[in-house]
């Protein structure tokens, strides 16, 4: 019987936009997985953001950005598990979930794949999952040479298209008034301003979309 072949796509999604949906697109296609499944973290311990949308709503927005397309699915194991998240936990789980009829595959960006020998119990998850490193136009594939030869092995690069947006970016142009359209699905632009998200620390509303 053929795997099942599922790409694991984290991140804290605050908020979700089109280069997050565009790095799992490309993944789906390239490497004939059967689904992206985005995973919103919990705690990330490795991030610590003032200002940002809560679990559930950062939740409620990767599930309005997948909403149009069939291969695309959101898990909240991380937003319902108590304490940090950790990735190798996670996998674990979806494991446990799923089953040994299942591989995963984690996709992740290049500055997070320099990172990954650091991360929590970083030599189980390596045995866990293969990586798909999303390099954007100009990342030099020797970077990722640097890493210990265990780590090469189980990552693939996949060349992405330049696509300049990021969290960061959307939530100060949110807070500063300026419009965020066409940096990530309408549904999840309309539910930021509905839930007044990233509003400036007066609590001004934004004025432009």
């Amino acid at each position: 019987m053929k795997k099942k072949k599922i790409g694991i796509m984290g991140g804290t999604f605050d908020p979700v936009h089109y280069g997050h949906l565009l790095a799992a697109e490309e993944a789906y296609s390239h490497f004939g997985l059967d689904q992206v499944l985005f995973i919103p973290s919990g705690q990330p311990p490795h991030k610590r953001r003032p200002g940002g949308a809560s679990c559930g709503q950062r939740l409620a927005m990767t599930a309005l950005a997948v909403a149009t397309n069939a291969n695309f699915a959101v898990s909240s194991t991380e937003v319902r598990r108590a304490g940090y998240s950790y990735s190798v936990d996670t996998v674990s789980a979806l494991l446990a979930e799923y089953g040994t009829d299942t591989d995963f595959t984690f996709i992740v960006g290049t500055d997070a794949a320099l990172e990954l020998p650091t991360w929590h119990e970083a030599e189980r998850l390596l045995a866990l999952v293969d990586f798909v490193v999303a390099a954007r136009p100009g990342f030099a594939e020797s970077a990722l040479q640097q890493l210990p030869s265990p780590w090469q092995r189980k990552m693939t690069l996949l060349r992405m298209p330049l696509l300049e947006i990021s969290s960061t970016d959307i939530r100060n142009r949110v807070r500063e008034g300026r419009p965020i359209k066409y940096l990530l699905p309408e549904a999840v632009e309309n539910y930021i301003y509905a839930e007044g998200l990233y509003r400036d620390e007066s609590g001004a509303a934004p004025g432009g979309r």
